[in-house]
This record gives C-alpha cells, sequence and structure tokens, in this order.
C-alpha cells in the first residue's frame, strides 16, 4: 500500500467519487425510455441515426441538470491539494461529456487542480470500463501504469485501472457489493484516503 500512495499520477472518476452521489440513474434511464437495468452508454451508442444523436443530446441535458445539483465529497479538496502539492499529476476519467465534467469540477471547487486537457470525457476517449482514457493520460504525462492509481466508486473505474496496469482505490459508499479482486485499496469516504497520504 505505501507504494501505491507514493504514486504520483493519479486518475479519477468524476460522479460519487470526488462529487457525492446526485445523479439518479432510474430517472435518467426512465426519460430516455430505457430498460431499468440498461447500461446508458452503450445503449444509446447502439441506436441508428438521427436517433442516437438525440438521444445523447438529450443525455446531455439530463448531465448538465444534475451537474448543477453537484456537491462536493468530504476532504475532496484537501485530498486534491496534497496531492497537487506533492506535484502529482492529476486527471479525470467519466463518462459524462467533458463540459460537465468541467462544469462539475467547477462546482465543487476542483477545477484548478486539473488541466483541462486532462478531463477526459466519454467523447474523448472510449468510457469505462475501457482503459483507453487512463492510457491516454499517461501517454500525455509521459507515465507508466506502475506510477499511477485510478479512484472510482465504482466496478467500471476498478477494471479500467486493473485492465490498463494500475492501482486501484475504491471509494466504498457501500451502496455496491464491492470488488476485492479489483481493489487494492478500499477506502468509505476521500477523508480516509488523505488520512493515508
Amino acid at each position: 500500500m505505501t507504494d501505491l500512495l507514493e504514486r504520483r499520477f493519479w486518475v479519477f472518476d468524476l460522479d460519487g467519487t470526488l462529487t457525492r452521489p446526485v445523479h439518479d440513474f432510474a430517472h435518467i434511464r426512465r426519460e430516455l425510455g430505457l430498460e431499468p437495468d440498461a447500461d446508458i452508454l452503450s445503449t444509446l451508442g447502439a441506436l441508428p441515426s438521427p436517433e442516437k444523436e438525440r438521444e445523447f443530446e438529450r443525455l446531455d441535458e439530463l448531465e448538465l441538470f444534475y451537474a448543477a445539483k453537484t456537491e462536493p465529497a468530504t476532504s475532496v479538496v484537501e485530498l486534491l491539494m496534497r496531492l497537487s502539492d506533492r506535484g502529482c499529476r492529476l486527471g479525470i476519467l467519466t463518462r459524462n461529456s467533458q463540459p460537465v465534467a468541467i462544469r462539475s469540477l467547477r462546482a465543487i471547487n476542483a477545477l484548478e487542480f486539473f488541466n483541462p486537457e486532462d478531463v477526459l470525457g466519454r467523447d474523448e476517449a472510449r468510457p469505462k470500463p475501457d482503459p483507453e482514457g487512463i492510457q491516454t493520460l499517461l501517454d500525455r504525462w509521459q507515465a507508466t501504469p506502475d506510477q499511477a492509481v485510478m479512484v472510482g466508486d465504482f466496478r467500471y473505474d476498478l477494471e479500467a485501472g486493473r485492465t490498463c496496469g494500475t492501482a486501484t482505490v475504491h471509494v466504498d459508499h457501500g451502496v455496491h457489493p464491492g470488488w476485492p479482486e479489483l481493489t487494492d485499496l478500499r477506502v468509505t469516504c476521500l477523508s480516509q484516503l488523505v488520512e493515508k497520504l
């Protein structure tokens, strides 16, 4: 664990990791006419044009609605400040669009810790669990997976990190069953991660 905490390249999921969970995915699925357990991005991505474009526009509207309600996770600014002070590079990999992610980061007073080009949304990289976004950031930073950490609250975050070869931190809010096989370090809140640093 010491090695993990000393790594210099940190990639974060956004919703539910750096922010308090406010997205009502059941509501989003209903608004988009999707099945209750459907993966939103892959289902919309499989639609024919122009329906696909129309539904993604609607998804953008819904995400902006939730971004306006975004609240910071406890200790998020303290964590980012501590990593930044140590000279760490910080990135975001989210299944949201980049404009929504930037708006959310601004809302939680965390945008200053990220270069805008290091905030990757679904249009900048294939959505998690695909590791492309992590690899894109590592290539940009001239870093290797064994120098990096992926931090997230959901299986897709951890799968992306594990597939890429980074260490993984699961921010476990007790909502999901947990994925110990994908997790190098489990915390229940960011303040626990701050304490370990």
